[in-house]
């Protein structure tokens, strides 16, 4: 039973965020891509194995990054007691946990047609490669971001089986949504990491986060109303337009204090809420 603690431990479950955010943008490019004039039975078909590729992807992700951490975690306060850096589960042991977890993610993978299989494989570099970036560059978001909402190219490629702007478009700006609200989450960890050496955009842009969140954010709201104008969405997308509007720059940009860590991960968990708003947006901007 303490094994399975661990393992729950291990892979995050108990913290729901991080499948979410990797979730949403799949939804929003299969939500997009969708005609909803035909049976809703495909549509939740594909949501359901996008939310299990989802939890199981972040799940095997998690312990590569755990492993490849290992030591920068043990000087980390937020991440020293991890199963893997704290010794409670061994490396060997974590290998063969995140083999068996992109198994599993490889078997949801292979009910979806031929480009987003190609597709998704071709993503697996990216995925595994994150944590190193926090080494050598400022901009570990960038990379997260481009890895975190590759899944709306692979909703858009699931229904339409090709790609064209529209999805480029809309990845193109959730890349600045993850910029965003992970350079957020990295303030929480911002004298350790600065202390043990590693880099990362909320170092970089640590004098002046607001002006840096408001690039980011706007970059993406814009997006956002571009792919309401493009797909001519009805008046209640505009609505919930502007609730999104709302929640990023009074709650995420308004309310930030770098210095307050709590603060920091409770803005940051809002995305959660915040990728929910932009999904039924789109649902309701096509019925």
């Amino acid at each position: 039973m303490n094994h399975v603690k661990l393992f729950i431990d291990l892979i995050r479950l108990k913290k729901p965020i991080g499948f979410m955010l990797l979730f949403w943008p799949c939804a929003w490019g299969l939500t997009i891509a969708y005609d909803f004039s035909n049976s809703l039975k495909n549509y939740f078909f594909y949501l359901l194995l996008f939310f299990l590729g989802a939890v199981l992807m972040r799940s095997a992700g998690c312990i590569v990054n755990d492993i490849l951490d290992k030591e920068f975690d043990k000087k980390v306060e937020r991440t020293k007691n991890r199963p893997i850096t704290s010794n409670k589960i061994s490396i060997k042991i974590g290998i063969f946990y995140s083999v068996t977890l992109c198994f599993l993610a490889l078997l949801v993978l292979l009910n979806f047609n031929k480009i987003t299989i190609i597709l998704a494989l071709g993503s697996m570099p990216l995925a595994f490669t994150y944590p190193l970036m926090k080494r050598f560059t400022y901009w570990p978001q960038l990379f997260l971001g481009i890895t975190f909402n590759y899944g709306l190219i692979l909703g858009w490629t699931a229904i339409n089986g090709e790609i064209n702007l529209l999805p480029i478009l809309f990845y193109f700006g959730a890349i600045f949504w993850t910029l965003g609200y992970d350079t957020i989450y990295g303030y929480q960890d911002l004298k350790d990491d600065e202390i043990i050496g590693l880099k990362s955009t909320s170092i970089k842009f640590k004098n002046n986060p607001i002006k840096f969140l408001i690039m980011c954010y706007t970059v993406f709201l814009f997006t956002i109303l571009m792919i309401g104008l493009l797909m001519d969405l009805n008046k209640i997308f505009y609505l919930i337009y502007l609730i999104i509007f709302l929640q990023m720059s009074y709650f995420q940009i308004k309310k930030l204090n770098i210095k307050n860590k709590l603060i920091c991960l409770k803005i940051f968990k809002s995305n959660n809420f915040l990728g929910l708003l932009v999904f039924l947006g789109l649902v309701a901007g096509k019925i």
